[in-house]
């Protein structure tokens, strides 16, 4: 299977730059997976796709502010994006400029309350960095870090909570679990008054979420690893969910490939935790998930394989045309779809 068998046609201004006022006030996409037929609804408007008893899955991961601006100290601006933390102030950062920070030099953030030393230039350019600091690492990034904004998000972000889901609590994140950020308290209180349970599971999205598929074939591509945990209150919930017939509503591909990695081969859970580099495209055999509510994602992008895997490719491409068509917004602050076999779920 090519990686141009993914491809679609998207305008760039589709591609939404700020969030909405309202959460919730974005348009839906709504996709029966098995005969293909589209229904344009409004967020608010999953209540109605969705039946007492099923459990909605959510990431309740928290994006770190861990974009921080610096200056080396001949005074050349430098940026570091953190990726993952190594232990004794350690982090694995990716560098601009990277030919500038040399293993030993330093880089200055803020009034100085915040400072780096690059101790190893790994092989794919990434630098491994050692912070020196007073106090509480996370504190300290929260008064000088920005949040990680995808490359094709080119507007300055006014509220940083917007690029958090109200839900969020497990800090981690180098981008946030975008299909989440649709839902308000409010909503979450009319599912749950509906007879719906929600459940949490946690994966920190790593950088590689944007990484493009550069293989030509899609089974040459390497997915990176993403720490994913699933508590014995949600492993609990989810199979007394099963049991009971109910379906079980993915908010978000990291939520599914979440189930999907830790779900056991009867198809039952357990509390348990793991570094996942599960690649879903068309041919996987979901164990897990019954429905996913997901935004609009990248052409040739892992994310629109794994949407094919669950919906069928030729369903899921005809959808992304009539979205363009109708002008939904893409991306990570853009419009929703729900992916469900939707003649059982209606009222």
């Amino acid at each position: 299977m090519k990686t141009h068998d993914f491809w679609y046609d998207l305008p760039e201004e589709l591609i939404a730059q700020t969030p909405l006022q309202q959460r919730d006030a974005s348009r839906l996409l709504v996709l029966d997976r098995k005969s293909g037929s589209v229904a344009h609804k409004h967020f608010y408007d999953v209540l109605d796709y969705l039946n007492p008893g099923d459990c909605l899955v959510m990431n309740d991961s928290r994006v770190l502010p861990a974009r921080l601006l610096g200056n080396r100290p001949t005074g050349g601006a430098v940026e570091l994006l953190l990726l993952k933390d190594l232990g004794d102030k350690k982090w694995e950062c990716l560098a601009k400029p990277g030919r500038k920070l040399l293993e030993g030099q330093n880089v200055i953030f803020g009034d100085g309350k915040l400072t780096a030393t690059v101790v190893e230039v790994k092989e794919d350019g990434n630098r491994i960095v050692e912070f020196h600091y007073d106090g509480i690492f996370l504190e300290v990034l929260e008064q000088l870090g920005k949040m990680p904004l995808p490359p094709y998000i080119r507007e300055e972000l006014q509220d940083s909570e917007r690029y958090q889901t109200v839900y969020s609590r497990e800090i981690g994140s180098a981008a946030a679990p975008t299909a989440g950020l649709h839902f308000t308290n409010e909503l979450l209180e009319k599912i749950r008054q509906k007879g719906i349970q929600t459940a949490f599971v946690t994966l920190h999205v790593g950088l590689g979420t944007f990484r493009p598929v550069k293989a030509e074939n899609i089974h040459d591509h390497h997915m990176h690893a993403e720490l994913c945990m699933i508590s014995k209150e949600t492993a609990d919930l989810l199979n007394a969910t099963k049991q009971a017939g109910g379906r079980i509503i993915c908010v978000g591909t990291t939520s599914c490939r979440t189930l999907e990695s830790l779900v056991n081969d009867d198809g039952t859970f357990e509390e348990g935790a793991k570094w996942t580099e599960i690649f879903i495209y068309p041919g996987y055999q979901f164990k897990a998930m019954n429905g996913l509510i997901t935004n609009f994602h990248l052409p040739e992008s892992t994310l629109v394989m794994l949407v094919s895997a669950f919906a069928g490719r030729e369903h899921v491409l005809s959808a992304y045309e009539q979205a363009v068509q109708q002008r939904y917004r893409f991306f990570s602050f853009g419009d929703a779809m729900l992916i469900a076999d939707i003649k059982e779920s209606e009222e």
